[in-house]
């Protein structure tokens, strides 16, 4: 087997096959772990009355990584749904950076920069983003 990390090995390759998959295979699992949370919130609260005429956005401790994991610990639904809601918005930034790593391994520097550039806009726009 080639080095994984070889020129070689990636022109060998599609990368474009690569990260077709990755995708595939991200919104697979964030599918199934949204699934997987649906079920149990229902199982959890199987009387509770729906009301669509006023919003109610996600609990304060759904809103950050460090609450959330804990509470999907403890099997509750609503935090297993958000946590499959944050594998598929992880998935394209995935691809990002594994893009990064083809370039470079390709020696592409121009590409490099760019998406370099576009997953740094998109990481500064998730840690420093306006709450509203």
């Amino acid at each position: 087997m080639s080095n994984f990390l070889s020129r070689r090995f990636w022109e060998e390759r599609d990368v474009e096959l690569y990260i077709g998959k990755l995708l595939r295979y991200g919104v697979i699992l964030s599918s199934i772990i949204t699934i997987t949370g649906g079920i149990i919130y229902i199982s959890q609260h199987p009387d509770q009355q729906l009301n669509f005429k006023t919003f109610v956005g996600a609990p304060n401790y759904l809103r950050e990584l460090t609450t959330l994991l804990p509470a999907v610990i403890k099997f509750d639904g609503m935090a297993i749904i958000q946590l499959g809601v944050a594998v598929l918005i992880a998935t394209p930034i995935l691809r990002i950076a594994f893009s990064i790593v083809a370039f470079a391994i390709e020696k592409d520097r121009m590409y490099i920069v760019i998406t370099c550039i576009v997953l740094a806009i998109i990481v500064s726009n998730m840690i420093f983003g306006l709450e509203g």
